[in-house]
Order: C-alpha cells, then sequence, then structure tokens
C-alpha cells in the first residue's frame, strides 16, 4: 500500500558540589533531581494516554513502567560503572588495522555513489510529482536520512565510500594531477578556523527545517532542486578550500554521518578497513573545533520536536502562535512554517541549555575546569543519544517505508515502468507489531543513553584525580541522561507508531 511520506510522518513514532558543601550534600542535591526526573517520566506517559495511543493497547506492561525500568537501568549501570571501570579503556584503545581495500574496489563504490544520486536527480526532474511513486523522497528522506546513520554504526562511515559529490572531487582531483604531471594540488584558500563545523550544523538544521517545517517537503522536483544546489555548493568549496578540510567541517551530512560511525567497531579510514573497540571513536573527537557542540545539539533538537510535534502539547502552543503571525499579516502557509520553525529552534536551544546545565553542575566537583572546557571534553557523550533517538524516532518508518525501494527501484519515475519486475511489489505492514517496535524504540533510547554514561565515565576518569572525584562529577551527567531518556519515552508515548 502506497501512502504518502507526509502521511507516514504523522503516523510514525518519535521517534556535585562545592567543596565546601562536601560530596554528601552534592549526591542528595543530584538524586533528588534525579527522583523528580524519574517521578516527571512516570507521570507523561501516563498523562499521554488520556489522548489515546494507536497500536500501544497490546503492551504486556504499562507504559509508565517502561519510564521507571529505563531510569533505575540508567542508575544501576550508573554504579556498575563506578565500581567495575576504574580506569580508562575507550580513551586509549587503538583501533587495529586488518585489510587494505583495493583502489579499484573504492573506485567502483564512488561510481556507484554518483549514479544513484543521478538516477534520484532524473527521477525527482523527470518523474511524477506523486511523492510515493517517486523515487526521490524515499531516497532521500528514509534511505540517506536514516538508512546511512543505521548502517554506519554498524560498518562504520559507509558514506564516504558512496558520497557522490566527494567521489567527483576526488576524480576531478586525479584528473588535475595527471594535467599537472603528478605534481600535488594546493587549495586556493585556507579554509577559516573560526568557521570550525558551523557550516554544517546549519546543514543539518536547515535539512531538519525542509523535513518539518516547510510544507512542500516532499515534492520530488524541489527535492531535487535542492540536492543538485547542495552538490555544487559542495563541489565549489571542496575546490576551493581542499577536499578533506572541507568535508570534515562544512559537509553536512559527510560530519554528521562520520560522528555516527565513530561508535562502529569497524574504521574505514585511508582506504583501509581497521577495527576497534566500540564506542572507542567518539573520545577522539575533537570537540574543540567550532560548531561541535551546538551540532550534537541540532541533531537531538530536531528531533525531539518532531516528536513533539505530534503530540497535544506542542498543538496547544502551535495554535496561538499561528493566530499571532496571521494577524500580523502572513498567509496560512507562512504562519505554520514559521510556527514549526519556532518550535524547531526552541527545541534546539532547549537541549543546549539541558546539557549546558549539566556541564554547569559538574564544575562545582574541581579539577580547575571551566564549564566550556567541560562542555567540549564531553560534548561527544550527546553522539549515541543523537542516535538512539534518530532509531527510537524513525524506525518504523525505516521498516515500512523502506520496503517501498522494491517498487520504487523498478518503476523510479512512476510512469508505469517495472524493470526489475518488482513494481506490483506492497508495504507489508504486519512484518512487525505495534509492541515488537515500541521495544526496539525502548531499548534504542536506553542502549544510547547507557552508552552516553560509559563515555562521560570513561572521560572522567582522564580529567580528574581520582576515581572518587570522578565519579561525583558524574552525577550531573547521570541527571542528564535520566532527563533526557523521559523526554524520549515521553515523545515516544505521546503519538502512535
Amino acid at each position: 500500500m502506497r501512502r504518502t511520506l507526509r502521511t507516514l510522518r504523522s503516523s510514525r513514532s518519535t521517534s556535585l558540589s562545592e567543596r565546601r558543601g562536601g560530596p554528601a550534600h552534592s549526591a542528595r542535591a543530584c538524586l533528588a533531581v534525579v527522583a523528580a526526573l524519574l517521578l516527571t517520566g512516570a507521570a507523561l506517559p501516563a498523562a499521554a494516554q488520556a489522548h489515546g495511543l494507536v497500536g500501544r493497547t497490546d503492551l504486556p506492561i504499562p507504559q509508565w513502567l517502561f519510564a521507571w525500568v529505563a531510569a533505575v537501568v540508567l542508575i544501576v549501570s550508573f554504579a556498575a560503572l563506578s565500581l567495575l571501570w576504574p580506569q580508562p579503556r575507550l580513551e586509549r584503545a587503538q583501533a587495529r588495522r586488518r585489510l587494505q581495500v583495493p583502489l579499484p574496489l573504492r573506485a567502483l563504490a564512488g561510481a556507484l555513489g554518483i549514479a544513484c544520486f543521478a538516477l534520484v536527480l532524473y527521477a525527482g526532474f523527470a518523474g511524477t510529482e506523486v511523492a510515493t511513486a517517486n523515487l526521490a523522497p524515499t531516497a532521500i528522506y528514509v534511505l540517506v536520512w536514516v538508512g546511512v546513520p543505521v548502517v554506519s554504526v554498524v560498518l562504520g562511515d559507509v558514506w564516504r565510500a558512496v558520497d557522490p559529490w566527494y567521489a567527483l572531487a576526488r576524480g576531478g582531483a586525479w584528473l588535475a594531477r595527471l594535467a599537472r604531471g603528478g605534481r600535488p594540488l594546493r587549495a586556493p584558500l585556507t579554509y577559516p578556523q573560526r568557521l570550525g563545523r558551523w557550516p554544517a550544523v546549519v546543514t543539518i538544521a536547515a535539512f531538519a527545517w525542509l523535513e518539518l517545517a516547510y510544507l512542500d517537503r516532499d515534492v520530488p522536483s524541489t527535492l531535487a532542486g535542492l540536492a543538485l544546489a547542495y552538490a555544487l555548493i559542495q563541489l565549489v568549496g571542496m575546490g576551493l578550500f581542499g577536499i578533506e578540510r572541507w568535508r570534515s567541517r562544512a559537509d553536512g551530512f559527510a560530519v554528521l554521518f562520520e560522528l555516527f560511525s565513530r561508535i562502529a567497531p569497524l574504521e574505514l579510514r585511508d582506504g583501509a578497513i581497521a577495527t576497534r573497540p566500540l564506542l572507542s571513536g567518539l573520545p577522539k573527537l575533537d570537540a574543540t573545533v567550532p560548531g561541535t557542540i551546538a551540532l550534537t545539539a541540532v541533531m537531538i533538537g530536531t528531533t525531539t520536536f518532531d516528536g513533539a510535534s505530534n503530540g497535544e502539547l506542542w498543538s496547544s502552543i502551535a495554535r496561538p502562535l499561528n493566530d499571532l503571525f496571521g494577524d500580523v499579516g502572513f498567509g496560512t502557509t507562512v504562519a505554520t512554517e514559521l510556527t514549526s520553525t519556532v518550535g524547531l529552534l526552541g527545541a534546539i536551544v532547549a537541549v543546549g541549555l539541558f546539557y549546558r546545565m549539566g556541564v554547569a553542575g559538574m564544575r562545582t566537583v574541581g579539577g580547575d575546569h571551566t564549564t566550556g572546557e567541560l562542555a567540549q571534553k564531553f560534548a561527544h557523550t550527546l553522539v549515541p543519544i543523537a542516535f538512539g533517538y534518530l532509531l527510537a524516532h524513525y524506525f518504523s518508518l525505516l521498516v515500512f517505508q523502506g520496503q517501498s525501494l522494491a517498487y520504487l527501484a523498478s518503476d523510479p519515475l512512476g510512469d508505469g515502468s517495472d524493470l526489475f519486475g518488482t513494481a506490483n511489489a506492497t508495504v507489508d505492514y504486519t512484518i512487525l507489531s505495534a509492541a515488537s517496535i515500541w521495544y526496539v524504540q525502548v531499548a534504542a533510547l536506553v542502549a544510547g543513553h547507557v552508552a552516553g554514561l560509559m563515555l562521560a565515565h570513561d572521560r572522567a576518569l582522564t580529567l580528574y584525580r581520582d576515581a572518587r572525584e570522578a565519579v561525583r562529577s558524574q552525577y550531573w551527567m547521570l541527571v542528564v541522561m535520566v532527563g533526557f531518556t523521559c523526554l524520549g519515552l515521553w515523545l515516544l508515548s505521546a503519538v502512535g507508531t
């Protein structure tokens, strides 16, 4: 059954103390905050039941119990880390090179990426404007935006291998070197250090705005035009500032997917495959690069807004905002888009402030670390949380709408073609039950936050003088993790699958 992406979006799940006060006082204060968050997390899902949950009535245990269980898992994990993890492990882990990928195979992967990108563009421009019958919307919103991160946390930075504009830039650079007799190329401009990853932040926030606020988000020709413009910008940027420098700072999708790939036990770099302990790529993230913390806030905040926008709370806020924008002269469409823009920015800012609050509390433990320094040191701990939010929120979309690639591959333009004999394939919505989806979503959220606790504990052991001080510093990070978990569970409970 072919549904529009817009219809699917409406039904998918959304996804310490001062030294003079003593550690006992700090522990009591933080545990009180955790208890408050636990009560809030338990109450919010129950309140969400008041307006009905689609497909959740067959759950074997009450939904509010999930919030308690998830929070208890985090607290037990925190206690276990304090007792069983006395020395940093992830910080010191090293990748072991296993094999070299042949150059022809790497070139083939790049060529495949270029071909797929060209097909998506062609489908967007030449195919039907019906979103569900055109390859472009599903390829962009499902395959790239959701599928690539999921594959990246398992296999490493696969996007690097198939990135179409990266492959075009490398091919162009290779031809230019041949024309220069093999002499190396130098970028004509130096990438401004102060820009850091801010261009990537703007890119991801803009894409989230396209998906969540722009009302014509699933028009194939619009998506194809934006994709082409983005590719041209990347090619110009890599030509001016250097391929690797631009890609690792300004290409939003490359930066985002590379962050997620640091979770993986595999590392793809310099044409070689290496193995490493799970999560050990994240401590090596250089969070001193400007914009890194903002990027993690955008990653979590945009998914948070997507979930909240389907619930009653946001509806009660959006209505007066819509009326306000309408009263000042904006049309209905623009007013709706402006309202969603305000909500999206508000969610991002709220996530950033909540993280900053936890870091500020951590500073009271001691160690002469500034709030800014601690924010950078622990920024990598938010990456698995962001992935947990993404997987929980988009899991049902990936499972169900991902099946549509079977018929879209045969009929990418929606013109009645049947290239591979699968044009009549349908989406099986019974492949997973609502309960199964709920369990996967909760598991993704809890696993992401436990991973964040592990990374934070491991980093604290390298920053503080002894293990006891490191543990005290993480009371505040525990508050942050429990808070994000309760928020994520509430978002899942606020809408149906």
